[in-house]
């Protein structure tokens, strides 16, 4: 039996068309909304040359958050939004007990690659943000604002279940704020 060209077109065709189905089911399976948490531990650190004081402590730090992703064969894009609570780091500095609190809400971009189970993202966006400072336990202040923030991350993807490992900056005004925290995604 010989083969002619429209016989080797009709079967390029028919695998191109199936590979796209599959590939195209494929993206669309993983695609879609998610909500999450995660909790870990943030380190803030400031300096007022000026004054002479030097903040540097950490504290417990968990943020919620909701997202969508779409899924495409090599790599993945998505939006996400977080309330996050950096905990309230204190430090004892000239005899007297300095404690900031700041929470914040963020908004990223992510770029994703995922190998099976195992995949890496990025990602970068906004935080708008309010700082407390409490010095013997009598606030004295409050600042808030917004601005940059940025990530990496390592997920381990089950089905609809994500575990995931991150390590954020926060450019939060006069503060260094960075946080590393590990957390579970449920996506639907």
């Amino acid at each position: 039996m010989t083969v002619t060209r429209l016989v080797l077109f009709r079967r390029a065709a028919a695998l191109t068309a199936l590979a796209a189905l599959l590939l195209g089911s494929a993206a669309n399976a993983d695609s879609g909304f998610y909500i999450g948490g995660s909790v870990g531990d943030a380190a803030m650190s400031a300096s007022d040359i000026d004054v002479g004081v030097d903040f540097d402590d950490s504290d417990t730090a968990g943020k919620i958050f909701v997202g969508y992703i779409v899924d495409m064969p090599v790599v993945d894009f998505g939006i996400e939004a977080a309330y996050v609570d950096f905990g309230a780091p204190s430090e004892t500095i000239l005899g007297e007990e300095f404690e900031l609190d700041v929470t914040g809400l963020s908004a990223f971009g992510t770029l994703g690659v995922d190998w099976g189970l195992f995949g890496v993202f990025a990602k970068a966006g906004l935080v708008s943000w309010d700082a407390d400072f409490i010095v013997d336990s009598v606030e004295l202040g409050s600042e808030d604002g917004s601005d940059s923030a940025y990530g990496v991350g390592f997920r381990l993807t089950f089905s609809s279940v994500e575990v995931r490992a991150e390590y954020e900056v926060f450019d939060v005004e006069e503060v260094d704020v960075d946080m590393v925290s590990v957390g579970v995604l449920w996506r639907f």
